[in-house]
C-alpha cells in the first residue's frame, strides 16, 4: 500500500482509464472543476435514489423503466465509489494496490485509527 500524491478525478478518460491530477494543484481550476463535478454527480445520484424509491412504491414499472433505472443507479454508484476513493486518498488513507482489490474480503481498506 502507498499514499497517493495525486487526486483521482471524478471522470474517466478514453477506454475508462483513470484521470489523475497532481495533489500539488490544490486550488487550481481543475481542482475546482473536479469539486463541482463531484457535487453534480452526488446530486444526480440522490435524484436517482429518490426516483428508485418512487418506482418501488408504485409497483407498476415497466421492464424498460426498471432497466433504465438500474442503469442510472449503476452509474450513480460508480460515481459515488470513485468520489469516495478520491476523498479517502486525500484524507491520507492508504490506497490498495491495483491488483489487490482492497482488503481480504475485496472491500476497501482503512487505517485502524480511521474510526476515531
Amino acid at each position: 500500500m502507498s499514499r497517493a500524491p495525486f487526486r483521482l478525478l471524478p471522470w474517466t478518460g478514453e477506454n475508462g482509464q483513470l484521470c489523475l491530477l497532481s495533489a500539488d494543484e490544490g486550488a487550481g481550476f481543475m481542482w475546482r472543476l473536479a469539486d463541482n463535478t463531484e457535487a453534480v454527480q452526488l446530486g444526480m445520484a440522490a435524484g436517482a435514489v429518490d426516483h428508485a424509491h418512487e418506482v418501488l412504491v408504485a409497483e407498476r414499472a415497466s421492464r424498460e423503466e426498471l432497466h433504465y433505472l438500474a442503469g442510472c443507479l449503476a452509474e450513480a454508484l460508480t460515481n459515488a465509489l470513485r468520489i469516495a476513493e478520491s476523498r479517502g486518498q486525500r484524507l491520507g488513507w492508504p490506497v490498495a494496490d491495483a491488483d489487490s482489490g482492497g482488503a481480504e474480503g475485496g472491500g476497501p481498506t482503512l487505517p485502524a485509527d480511521a474510526s476515531g
